[in-house]
This record gives structure tokens, C-alpha cells and sequence, in this order.
């Protein structure tokens, strides 16, 4: 697990920004596993201005979103589907026919999710995923004590998930309970995973991810043994970490471009 430790969240996403940019530049036809949420505007932000400076172009690649909450249309305005119109899809070349993202309305979500893993895999799996990190450690919406062997399936949020995203919604009660997600199972079949994390809110989790057991109690802790993983921190997120000097040690870089 590489650790790169930046001083702002501008710069840690400018960082993620890069590796996303040099993979289509290195494969252009890369499956990319992307993700939602507010860490991930800024990203999506940068790809956005990248693309419009001649600098990146999507349109050989294909993407998979980690999830979607059951029940939302790809229409209703807070589905991962608007979401990514919005945030990514509407302003580069990605090809809309090569984009995809579960169906919250399906009539039968259970076989959704079979259909949706089963594309991952006729897809040669995802090549460059995009994490963010849950307060209680989840990876797309693998809640604690999920299967670390998992594939694509319907789970049920718990509270403190639902009130996070609970922003997004008119109200609480209005966050769906349930929701499709690749599984840790799927996640980990990628040739490449990119974690970001900001805050001191991040902070505990992000040290029981990297320094902690590898429990389903923290399912990002399965990371650990993946074979090719970045995480991607600010200082608040790292400020938890027992080995935080080694890891800046390791990659002076980080704080000094010039090395």
C-alpha cells in the first residue's frame, strides 16, 4: 500500500487527478471504477479542465460506478446516475453508451446486481478504481461486517451512512435503506486502486485502514492485501497514523516535488 500524504486537499487532488489522467494517457481503453460523493468533485473537477485543455480524452475508455441507491430512477436528482451527468459525464468525451451505473428502479434489484456484476466481468474488470473512505470504513457501500469476498449485491445502510448522505436529500427519512453495491469481492479484482480521504473526521478510519487488522469491522481494511493500492491523504486525514513519518520518509516527493 503506497501512502502519499499531501499538506492541502487541493494538492491530494490534484495527485488523484494525475494517476486517473496518466492511466488513459499509458491505456486508453481502461475500464474505469469511479465513485460519488463530495471528496470526489474536486477530481472530477480537474479530469473536467484536463479534458478541456487537450490534455485527456475518455473516449476509448468505459466506466462502472461503485453503486446506486434502490428505488431512485436515473433521473431523480439525487441518484448516483444524476450525479455523474452532472459532476463528470456532461463535460467529457466518455461515451454515453459506455458508461454504466446500476439500476435503483429495476423491478427485481437482486437480479440487477447480478446483471451489473456480471457486465464488470464480461468487461475484463475494472482497471483503475476510485475509493472513498466511510466514517465507519466502508468502500462503495459495504457497511461493516460485509463479506470481504463479496460481489455485486443489494445492501442495507446503516444509520450513520444514511445521515452523512442525508445532506443530499430534503430529509433524513427520504435516504434510501438500501442500496446496490460492487462488492469487496469486485473491488478487489482491480488491477489498480486509488483511495482519497480528507479531514480529521477521516482521521481514525484512515488509521484503522492502513495500520489496522484486516476485519470486516473496517472493510477498507482489506486493501492491505491488495497488490497495488494509493492512498491519497491530506494532513487532517493522516494526522491518526502511528508510522505517519515513515510514510512521508518513503515519499519525500510528496512534500517536495524538486526531489
Amino acid at each position: 500500500m503506497k501512502v502519499l500524504i499531501h499538506q492541502t486537499q487541493t494538492t491530494a487532488a490534484d495527485c488523484v487527478a494525475g494517476l486517473f489522467a496518466d492511466r488513459l494517457t499509458q491505456t486508453p481503453d481502461t475500464v474505469l471504477g469511479l465513485a460519488t460523493g463530495g471528496t470526489m468533485e474536486a477530481v472530477y473537477e480537474r479530469l473536467i479542465a484536463r479534458h478541456q485543455d487537450g490534455t485527456v480524452s475518455f473516449n476509448q475508455a468505459q466506466s462502472f460506478n461503485l453503486d446506486e441507491y434502490v428505488g431512485l430512477t436515473p433521473d431523480h436528482p439525487c441518484s448516483y446516475w444524476h450525479y455523474m451527468r452532472e459532476k463528470l459525464f456532461n463535460h467529457v468525451d466518455l461515451d454515453p453508451d459506455r458508461t454504466f451505473l446500476p439500476h435503483g428502479d429495476a423491478p427485481d434489484s437482486e437480479a440487477e446486481a447480478a446483471r451489473y456484476e456480471a457486465a464488470i466481468v464480461d468487461a475484463g474488470d475494472i482497471g483503475l478504481q476510485l475509493l472513498g473512505l466511510g466514517a465507519n470504513g466502508h468502500i462503495g457501500f459495504n457497511e461493516p461486517t460485509s463479506s470481504l469476498a463479496s460481489h455485486t449485491r443489494i445492501k442495507t445502510l446503516t444509520r450513520s451512512t444514511r445521515q452523512a448522505n442525508a445532506r443530499y436529500f430534503d430529509a433524513f427519512a427520504d435516504v434510501p435503506r438500501l442500496a446496490i453495491t460492487m462488492g469487496i469481492g469486485t473491488i478487489m479484482r482491480a488491477d489498480e486502486i486509488v483511495l482519497l480521504a480528507f479531514g480529521a473526521g477521516k482521521a481514525d478510519v484512515v488509521a484503522q485502514m492502513i495500520e489496522g487488522p484486516v476485519s470486516a469491522a473496517c472493510p477498507a481494511s482489506i486493501l492491505q492485501m491488495h497488490r497495488k493500492v494509493t492512498v491519497v491523504l491530506d494532513e487532517a486525514a493522516a494526522s491518526g497514523l502511528a508510522l505517519r513519518a515513515y510514510y512521508e520518509e518513503v515519499h519525500p516527493e510528496v512534500r517536495d516535488p524538486a526531489i
